[in-house]
């Protein structure tokens, strides 16, 4: 009888197990770093503002990199080995593309001004990838044997802020090909190293995404944030309104607010939740998501306009006064 309630017990705890859902991994996306593209001349160099930018290019080097195609495919499976969704870069690049033309013809309705975003800023937010790993590799020899030296960082998509990094160099070889030997290099970093995303992935879940918020007027509205107005029947400056509304709308009002003017309100550090319900359902919440929130929310109670402006995946300026 004892024997029968213990295989019952075990039986209960393995359907409990089976029945639990699977703990949400981030999204990566492999690219190589800006070391990398610019040293081997996959680069865009342009004039902005009489400033001189160099930029990497991403579609020359998978074009005309044979090694770095193979590394990047290589690292790619070792992740979803691990059971880490991967974006592909190659494919992201031609969604990219194919919305370019587009772009291009997006101007300001008031000033005449294009879209400025580089090349990582536009396809994170084409990928909508949580975590960018950044990838750097050389490949040495020794004598007729080869060996590669990498440098790996996890990058917080919205952030830029890095969450894990690991660098090493792989045994010699005088027959492996480029893919084999970044995998003999890496492989005793990854659990570490994913250990650490997924820390990050999981703080992300109990405390919100780290975001920043740009508050702006225009100049012709005619209005300033140290205007009164009554919301919900609390008589007092727009920017406090403002600022309750990121207070009361972020995981454990977590923000920081770093500086204030009459006409501009910083917000750094603002945790936003990384799912909304909308008709029933949840969806993952973004940037733009979150801040068009705030421009409804100042629309229905103030009876302002507003306009919502992306400045990459994590950063979104709210310029209050017209549409």
């Amino acid at each position: 009888m004892k024997q029968i309630l213990t295989l019952m017990f075990m039986g209960l705890l393995a359907l409990n197990s089976f029945g639990q859902p699977a703990a949400k991994k981030p999204t990566i996306m492999v690219v190589p770093s800006d070391r990398y593209c610019i040293g081997n001349d996959f680069k865009m160099t342009f004039n902005n503002q009489g400033t001189e930018v160099t930029l990497p290019d991403y579609k020359k080097a998978l074009q005309n990199d044979g090694d770095l195609r193979l590394v990047i495919s290589k690292m790619s499976g070792i992740m979803a080995d691990r059971g880490f969704p991967l974006k592909d870069l190659e494919q992201e690049l031609k969604n990219l593309a194919n919305e370019a033309a587009e772009t291009s013809m997006l101007t300001s309705s008031s000033s005449g001004s294009e879209i400025s975003e580089s090349p990582i800023d536009a396809l994170k937010r084409t990928a909508k990838a949580d975590i960018i790993m950044d990838l750097d590799f050389r490949i040495e020899r020794q004598g007729p044997r080869k060996y590669i030296v990498f440098t790996l960082n996890g990058l917080d998509a919205y952030t830029g802020k890095n969450i894990a990094s690991a660098s090493g160099a792989g045994n010699p070889s005088s027959a492996a090909t480029p893919e084999i030997l970044l995998e003999e290099a890496v492989l005793s970093y990854m659990d570490e190293f994913n250990g650490r995303l997924m820390s990050h992935f999981e703080d992300m879940f109990a405390n919100g995404r780290e975001v920043k918020i740009l508050i702006k007027t225009f100049a012709n509205a005619g209005i300033t944030l140290e205007d009164d107005y009554d919301i919900n029947g609390m008589n007092d400056m727009l920017s406090i309104h403002i600022e309750d509304w990121i207070s009361d709308n972020t995981v454990q009002n977590r923000f920081s607010l770093s500086d204030a003017t009459e006409n501009m309100m910083r917000f750094e550090q603002v945790r936003m939740p990384m799912f909304y319900e909308r008709n029933g359902r949840e969806r993952a919440m973004d940037t733009r998501t979150f801040v068009n929130n705030l421009s409804k929310y100042l629309r229905d109670y103030a009876y302002l306009e507003s306009k919502v402006y992306m400045r990459g995946l994590g950063e979104a300026w709210l310029i209050v006064g017209e549409k």
